[in-house]
């Protein structure tokens, strides 16, 4: 896994804008195709471009996966699900609870690094959420997880000694929860 890894990012460092451009078009699959690894693409993008260049690419690039798996699945079988639960009614209670799920659930769910990210995305297209909820989600949810994995893709090791990193992840969730109940109350989202 390590010289796979080193040697991806060997490819990348030496191409350039080509190997970022790589990098990011993977990280947008991976929103669509669960079998590839975030992990990977996002410690690549935080070796290669920097902490902060490298969060900030991977951040965008994991939204907008995200938002074309919703759109692929609000489209191409929202109605076929619709149907589907149309009279199933211990389905259509999972799809209204999940539909009218707070914000602030949400964002919870989305950031934490062992949630299914595709079964978000995937669920919140067939049962139809409201997208200015979705997307406010994603931006506040991603911020913690894509700073977990290039932070824990770039110092593995460090963080399993150090238990001050996984202090500060768990600073970074809470700060960005109290972040969305600010703007919350101020724009009323949920």
């Amino acid at each position: 896994m390590i010289d796979m890894l080193n040697d991806v990012v060997y490819f990348i460092e030496n191409s350039g804008l080509l190997g970022v451009l790589i990098a990011c078009i993977l990280i947008v699959f991976e929103s669509i195709l669960p079998i590839l690894p975030l992990l990977v693409f996002i410690t690549i993008n935080f070796l290669v471009l920097g902490k902060f260049l490298g969060f900030i690419i991977s951040w965008v690039f994991t939204i907008l996966g995200c938002i074309m798996s919703y759109y692929i699945f609000k489209k191409g079988f929202g109605n076929k699900f619709d149907r589907l639960v149309e009279d199933k009614e211990r389905l259509k209670k999972y799809k209204n609870l999940f539909k009218n799920i707070t914000v602030g659930k949400l964002i919870i769910i989305i950031s934490m690094p062992f949630t299914p990210a595709f079964m978000v995305n995937i669920v919140a297209g067939l049962v139809n959420m409201d997208f200015k909820k979705y997307f406010t989600a994603l931006l506040f949810g991603k911020i913690a997880l894509v700073y977990f994995w290039g932070f824990i893709g770039t110092s593995f090791v460090e963080s399993i000694k150090n238990p001050i990193i996984l202090i500060r992840i768990i600073i970074i969730m809470s700060l960005t929860y109290l972040l969305y109940l600010i703007v919350n109350k101020i724009f009323k989202l949920d």
